[in-house]
């Protein structure tokens, strides 16, 4: 509950510092000199309700739509060694991390994959895809499940969550602001908003959230490096650059992901898809995180 009563009072604490800086630029009698009659703070409080409401509860249903969105089968009683394995494998890990034990699943899929997500760094879920058991040394499994029990440790949940829900607002309230510059300026609507102000509003939405996606993904690249370095510490780093090559060369083998696309980012593989746009990978490229690991980052 800590985490997510700091969810909340980061998301107040910008929305309010926002709109001080409004009041202090004089931003909104600067718009209603213009004609522009728009009161920015209850604007704000609005795009702030629906932008960080739909990552909220994005972040509260991750594990049942991951657990949907995969068919992953969770781990209750293990019934072969592989599972035995599995399942005393992420309690030492998580022990060593000093988070609670989390919900332990298998996800059918030939690509080598995991997953870790859930919005309670103590009762998350970690599953992994039956072609990394299938094919990786236990070593090398055993670093993958130390990397995502670093996403776990590291709360990337909950932060990922919070900057998507600051970067909902302001997509949300730019969109809206502009098109009202636009609807006024352009269109010379002085009489509430016209029609052309709602197809602004759309296309405004649309080009400032593939702006925001950006942002958004940046810091999910960023956090794969932390992951693969708490991976590192709680295997070994050997280890970890093992599992990464080995990912690598299933990537070159072009072996599609199978995770759904909501959970891209929370897979410690994007799959090969992602190479040809990389302002908007979810992951840096394998040789990249290799590289920082041989490094010591």
């Amino acid at each position: 509950m800590l985490r997510i009563a700091l969810f909340l009072a980061t998301n107040i604490a910008v929305l309010a510092l926002v709109s001080l800086i409004f009041q202090a630029l004089g931003l909104e009698q600067y718009l209603t000199g213009q004609g522009i009659h728009t009161n920015l703070t209850a604007l704000l409080v609005f795009c702030g309700l629906f932008g960080f409401l739909g990552s909220f509860i994005s972040l509260l249903l991750s594990k049942p739509m991951a657990k949907m969105g995969t068919r992953t089968q969770i781990i209750d009683q293990p019934t072969d060694a592989a599972q035995r394995w599995l399942l005393d494998t992420v309690r030492e890990l998580a022990r060593k991390a000093g988070i609670g034990m989390p919900e332990v699943g298998v996800f059918p899929a030939r690509q080598a994959n995991a997953f870790a997500t859930g919005w309670n760094k103590d009762k998350a879920l970690v599953a992994v895809s039956s072609g990394l058991l299938e094919r990786f040394e236990r070593d090398e499994a055993r670093a993958v499940l130390a990397h995502e029990i670093g996403h776990v440790a590291n709360g990337d949940m909950v932060t990922l969550a919070l900057v998507q829900g600051v970067l909902n607002t302001f997509v949300l309230f730019l969109a809206r602001v502009l098109g009202s510059v636009i609807d006024r300026v352009v269109f010379k609507n002085e009489r509430g908003h016209g029609i052309g102000y709602f197809f602004i509003v759309i296309a405004l939405q649309i080009v400032l959230g593939i702006l925001a996606s950006m942002v958004v993904m940046a810091f999910s690249r960023w956090r794969e490096f932390r992951a693969d370095a708490a991976g590192a510490r709680l295997a070994s780093r050997g280890a970890m650059i093992a599992a990464l090559e080995k990912l690598r060369r299933e990537t070159e083998a072009h072996l599609p992901s199978e995770l759904p696309d909501s959970l891209t980012a929370f897979g410690i593989s994007p799959g090969w898809k992602q190479r040809a746009t990389k302002l908007l990978m979810s992951h840096p490229p394998l040789e990249e995180r290799i590289e920082a690991l041989r490094r010591g980052g």
